[in-house]
Protein backbone atom coordinates (compact mmCIF):
# COMPACT_ATOMS: atom_id res chain seq x y z
CA UNK A 1 0.00 0.00 0.00
CA UNK A 2 1.36 3.07 -0.84
CA UNK A 3 2.06 6.01 1.83
CA UNK A 4 -0.14 9.11 2.00
CA UNK A 5 2.94 10.87 3.89
CA UNK A 6 5.22 12.09 1.29
CA UNK A 7 9.05 14.26 2.85
CA UNK A 8 10.85 16.06 0.33
CA UNK A 9 14.16 16.85 1.17
CA UNK A 10 15.25 19.97 -0.74
CA UNK A 11 19.54 19.93 -0.89
CA UNK A 12 22.47 21.51 -2.70
CA UNK A 13 24.90 19.63 -4.41
CA UNK A 14 27.72 19.35 -1.88
CA UNK A 15 30.37 20.70 -3.73
CA UNK A 16 33.23 22.89 -3.16
CA UNK A 17 32.61 27.34 -3.21
CA UNK A 18 28.72 26.35 -3.35
CA UNK A 19 26.96 25.73 -0.04
CA UNK A 20 26.78 27.66 3.01
CA UNK A 21 28.41 30.95 1.85
CA UNK A 22 27.76 32.36 5.15
CA UNK A 23 29.48 29.93 6.84
CA UNK A 24 32.46 30.06 4.59
CA UNK A 25 33.19 33.68 5.09
CA UNK A 26 34.11 32.48 9.02
CA UNK A 27 35.85 28.65 8.41
CA UNK A 28 36.63 28.77 4.55
CA UNK A 29 35.01 26.84 1.53
CA UNK A 30 36.39 23.54 2.67
CA UNK A 31 35.35 23.64 6.25
CA UNK A 32 32.01 24.83 4.93
CA UNK A 33 31.51 22.00 2.51
CA UNK A 34 32.73 19.30 5.14
CA UNK A 35 29.93 20.81 7.87
CA UNK A 36 27.38 20.75 5.08
CA UNK A 37 27.83 17.06 4.30
CA UNK A 38 27.63 16.25 8.05
CA UNK A 39 24.32 18.29 7.73
CA UNK A 40 23.56 16.14 4.93
CA UNK A 41 24.43 12.10 6.52
CA UNK A 42 22.40 13.76 10.18
CA UNK A 43 19.62 14.37 7.73
CA UNK A 44 19.33 11.41 6.32
CA UNK A 45 19.92 9.60 9.30
CA UNK A 46 17.19 10.69 11.23
CA UNK A 47 14.79 10.43 8.04
CA UNK A 48 15.85 7.03 6.47
CA UNK A 49 13.72 5.50 9.28
CA UNK A 50 10.56 7.10 8.88
CA UNK A 51 7.78 5.24 7.43
CA UNK A 52 6.79 7.86 4.84
CA UNK A 53 7.64 8.43 1.04
CA UNK A 54 10.86 10.58 0.32
CA UNK A 55 11.95 12.52 -2.35
CA UNK A 56 15.60 13.96 -2.07
CA UNK A 57 15.49 17.39 -4.69
CA UNK A 58 18.56 18.25 -5.51
CA UNK A 59 19.34 21.90 -6.78
CA UNK A 60 22.12 21.31 -9.91
CA UNK A 61 22.00 17.70 -10.58
CA UNK A 62 20.86 13.88 -9.60
CA UNK A 63 23.39 12.06 -8.11
CA UNK A 64 23.47 8.03 -8.38
CA UNK A 65 25.77 7.50 -5.25
CA UNK A 66 25.50 9.47 -2.23
CA UNK A 67 24.32 9.72 1.23
CA UNK A 68 20.92 9.11 0.09
CA UNK A 69 20.48 5.47 -0.44
CA UNK A 70 18.53 4.75 -3.87
CA UNK A 71 15.94 2.06 -2.14
CA UNK A 72 14.78 4.71 0.57
CA UNK A 73 14.59 7.74 -1.51
CA UNK A 74 13.18 8.74 -4.87
CA UNK A 75 15.75 11.51 -6.53
CA UNK A 76 14.26 14.56 -8.16
CA UNK A 77 15.78 17.85 -9.70
CA UNK A 78 14.32 21.25 -8.12
CA UNK A 79 12.77 23.09 -11.08
CA UNK A 80 11.71 26.97 -10.79
CA UNK A 81 13.53 30.08 -10.57
CA UNK A 82 13.57 31.12 -6.73
CA UNK A 83 13.60 28.72 -3.74
CA UNK A 84 9.27 29.64 -3.31
CA UNK A 85 8.71 28.29 -7.01
CA UNK A 86 11.11 25.00 -6.48
CA UNK A 87 9.05 24.16 -3.36
CA UNK A 88 5.56 25.12 -5.18
CA UNK A 89 6.24 22.73 -8.12
CA UNK A 90 7.55 19.70 -5.65
CA UNK A 91 4.26 20.28 -3.09
CA UNK A 92 2.05 20.35 -6.91
CA UNK A 93 3.70 17.40 -7.89
CA UNK A 94 3.37 15.50 -4.49
CA UNK A 95 -0.51 16.29 -4.66
CA UNK A 96 -0.78 15.28 -8.49
CA UNK A 97 0.99 12.28 -7.46
CA UNK A 98 -1.93 11.26 -4.91
CA UNK A 99 -0.20 12.28 -1.68
CA UNK A 100 -2.45 13.57 0.74
CA UNK A 101 0.00 14.81 4.09
CA UNK A 102 3.15 16.52 2.66
CA UNK A 103 6.27 18.23 4.55
CA UNK A 104 9.32 19.45 3.27
CA UNK A 105 12.35 20.17 4.80
CA UNK A 106 15.92 21.39 4.23
CA UNK A 107 19.03 19.49 4.70
CA UNK A 108 21.28 21.56 7.20
CA UNK A 109 18.97 21.27 10.39
CA UNK A 110 21.51 19.17 12.86
CA UNK A 111 18.88 19.51 15.96
CA UNK A 112 16.09 17.69 13.66
CA UNK A 113 15.07 14.39 15.14
CA UNK A 114 13.16 11.99 13.64
CA UNK A 115 10.25 12.31 16.10
CA UNK A 116 10.06 15.95 15.30
CA UNK A 117 9.14 14.65 11.90
CA UNK A 118 6.82 12.11 13.49
CA UNK A 119 4.65 14.85 14.76
CA UNK A 120 4.78 16.96 12.03
CA UNK A 121 2.55 14.28 10.53
CA UNK A 122 0.83 13.60 13.45
CA UNK A 123 0.03 16.85 13.19
CA UNK A 124 -1.12 17.34 9.65
CA UNK A 125 -3.62 14.24 10.64
CA UNK A 126 -5.66 17.19 12.46
CA UNK A 127 -4.56 20.49 10.98
CA UNK A 128 -4.29 21.93 7.41
CA UNK A 129 -0.84 23.22 7.89
CA UNK A 130 2.14 22.52 10.18
CA UNK A 131 5.27 24.96 10.48
CA UNK A 132 8.50 24.55 12.28
CA UNK A 133 9.69 27.92 13.02
CA UNK A 134 13.69 28.35 12.88
CA UNK A 135 15.16 31.10 15.47
CA UNK A 136 16.56 33.19 12.70
CA UNK A 137 13.17 34.42 11.52
CA UNK A 138 12.83 31.39 9.13
CA UNK A 139 11.12 28.20 9.29
CA UNK A 140 13.08 24.68 9.05
CA UNK A 141 9.74 22.55 8.08
CA UNK A 142 6.42 23.55 6.35
CA UNK A 143 3.40 20.85 5.90
CA UNK A 144 0.08 20.64 4.27
CA UNK A 145 -2.66 18.53 3.13
CA UNK A 146 -3.73 20.75 0.29
CA UNK A 147 -1.97 23.16 -1.48
CA UNK A 148 -1.55 26.60 -0.37
CA UNK A 149 0.53 28.14 -3.21
CA UNK A 150 0.48 31.94 -1.62
CA UNK A 151 3.34 30.40 1.24
CA UNK A 152 5.83 30.40 -1.79
CA UNK A 153 5.19 33.84 -3.05
CA UNK A 154 6.67 37.31 -2.60
CA UNK A 155 9.24 36.19 -0.14
CA UNK A 156 12.66 37.73 0.67
CA UNK A 157 14.09 34.12 1.50
CA UNK A 158 16.79 33.50 3.05
CA UNK A 159 15.84 36.74 5.18
CA UNK A 160 14.33 36.86 9.11
CA UNK A 161 11.17 38.03 7.80
CA UNK A 162 9.66 34.65 5.59
CA UNK A 163 8.31 33.33 9.00
CA UNK A 164 6.01 36.16 9.84
CA UNK A 165 5.66 36.74 6.43
CA UNK A 166 4.30 32.70 6.14
CA UNK A 167 2.30 32.87 9.08
CA UNK A 168 0.24 35.95 7.88
CA UNK A 169 -0.34 33.83 4.67
CA UNK A 170 -1.40 30.90 6.45
CA UNK A 171 -4.03 32.97 8.81
CA UNK A 172 -6.95 31.32 8.52
CA UNK A 173 -5.85 27.71 8.03
CA UNK A 174 -5.57 25.13 11.15
CA UNK A 175 -2.39 25.62 11.95
CA UNK A 176 0.01 23.27 14.03
CA UNK A 177 3.57 24.89 15.35
CA UNK A 178 5.98 22.54 16.31
CA UNK A 179 8.86 23.83 18.48
CA UNK A 180 11.43 26.37 17.24
CA UNK A 181 15.44 25.06 16.12
CA UNK A 182 18.25 26.56 15.19
CA UNK A 183 19.09 26.00 11.74
CA UNK A 184 22.78 26.03 10.65
CA UNK A 185 23.48 28.85 8.88
CA UNK A 186 25.90 31.21 10.65
CA UNK A 187 29.70 30.70 12.48
CA UNK A 188 27.64 31.76 15.27
CA UNK A 189 25.13 29.04 15.18
CA UNK A 190 27.63 26.45 15.70
CA UNK A 191 31.00 27.46 17.27
CA UNK A 192 30.21 26.72 20.62
CA UNK A 193 28.55 23.04 19.99
CA UNK A 194 30.87 20.02 20.28
CA UNK A 195 29.90 18.02 17.33
CA UNK A 196 31.38 20.92 15.02
CA UNK A 197 34.86 21.44 17.06
CA UNK A 198 36.38 18.44 14.56
CA UNK A 199 35.53 20.93 11.76
CA UNK A 200 37.29 23.82 12.65
CA UNK A 201 40.22 22.63 15.94
CA UNK A 202 43.47 22.93 13.39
Amino acid sequence: MKSENLLLIFTRNPELGKVKSRLAKDVGEKSALRIYEFLLEHTASVTKNLAVHKEVYYSEEIWERDVWDNELYSKKLQKGEDLGERMLQAFKDGFKNGYKNIIIIGSDLYELETKDLETAFLLLQQKETVIGPATDGGYYLLGMNKLYPQVFKQKVWGTSSVLEATLEDLKGTELGILEARNDVDHFSDIKDHPDFQQFFNH
